[in-house]
């Protein structure tokens, strides 16, 4: 993009935010610690719904960040990795992957939750509920198995004897569901708002509005512990960034789906802008994240998926000192 137009947009980006104190000006900056690092790395995903770690380049810029960069995880098991492998340091991603990833021993750190509900449950005509899922074949294809697998459970299903998997990238269950040749898909944006183009069955749960999921975060922003523990003001920074850019996700959905087009993190505005405007980015200073892991973590240990304990996971998995400083600071 020419250096006019990202600066335009940039200033853009400042107007808006002026009432709310949104951008960090740079003497607001400058009066504060100076960054330990002014490098910060993402993984770069599919998902649509991590929209505020994709926006807040300009926001990290004006935190004084110079290098931002992202690196690429296909997967949601190769997203977690990246992170506990020290391959980057930041990722926006479902709460219960992190959970998992903590239970086995990851240096990874929960620093916050962003967003609500991205996850939807097609099935095909004729199929109304979950427990209808019984000798059922479900599809995935990006997600990993884990909420469905809670979901089943949580309405006395055996997902282990009841559902028939359709899993993996190279047999394309989103399009097997799209030909009405599985019976049900769980996905996560971009994935949906595909399958609502292609007229393709109808949802029978959403996260973002049916409970208990939907009065749970779904994507928490974590970190490699190593960078968390050694740059905490650079951290701080990065938080404060992302949670605004959140922000932005509410106010300007138009302008965030542009830039993620623009900046190459999706190539369909049309789903883009459909995702901005249905998941709930405005919920990040109103729900308890710790509430989130403890609720998550019972039912994966429930399940059998997990062994530890939700007070282990949080304890040895979780630092809220940067959230409580943020919701403090950011009232507005």
């Amino acid at each position: 993009m020419p250096r006019t137009q990202t600066r335009r947009r940039f200033l853009a980006i400042l107007a808006l935010a002026g009432g709310a104190g949104a951008v960090r000006t740079p003497r607001a900056v400058a009066a504060e610690e100076t960054l330990e690092t002014t490098s910060v790395r993402f993984v770069k995903n599919p998902a649509i719904c991590v929209a505020p770690q994709y926006y807040s380049q300009e926001l990290l810029r004006a935190e004084g960040f110079t290098e931002i960069s992202y690196v690429e995880a296909t997967t949601a098991d190769a997203v977690l990795e990246t992170i506990a492998h020290n391959r980057a340091d930041f990722t926006l991603a479902f709460g219960v992957n992190h959970i998992q990833w903590a239970d086995a021993g990851a240096p990874i750190v929960v620093l916050a939750g962003v967003h609500v509900g991205c996850y939807e449950l097609f099935a095909k005509e004729g199929i109304r509920s979950i427990t209808e899922l019984k000798g059922k074949s479900v599809g995935l294809q990006k997600a990993s198995p884990a909420l469905l697998t809670l979901m089943a459970a949580h309405v006395g299903l055996d997902p282990a004897k009841d559902i028939r998997w359709v899993t993996g990238p190279s047999i394309a269950p989103l399009d097997l569901f799209a030909e009405g040749k599985i019976d049900a898909f769980l996905g996560f944006p971009p994935e949906p708002q595909e399958l609502r183009a292609h007229h393709a069955g109808h949802v029978i749960l959403s996260t973002a509005v049916d409970r208990p999921w939907s009065q749970y975060f779904c994507c928490m922003l974590a970190g490699n512990r190593e960078y968390v523990q050694k740059y905490p003001i650079a951290t701080k920074r990065m938080l404060r960034a992302v949670l605004k850019a959140a922000d932005f996700c509410v106010t300007d959905p138009p302008g965030v789906a542009r830039q993620l087009v623009d900046g190459g993190f999706t190539p369909r505005y049309d789903y883009a802008f459909q995702t901005l405007s249905e998941v709930p980015y405005d919920k990040w200073r109103d729900y308890n994240a710790e509430d989130t892991l403890r609720f998550y973590a019972l039912r994966l240990r429930e399940a059998g998926m997990i062994k530890s304990s939700p007070q282990k996971i949080i304890a040895a998995g979780t630092d809220w000192r940067f959230l409580d400083e943020l919701k403090r600071e950011l009232k507005a």
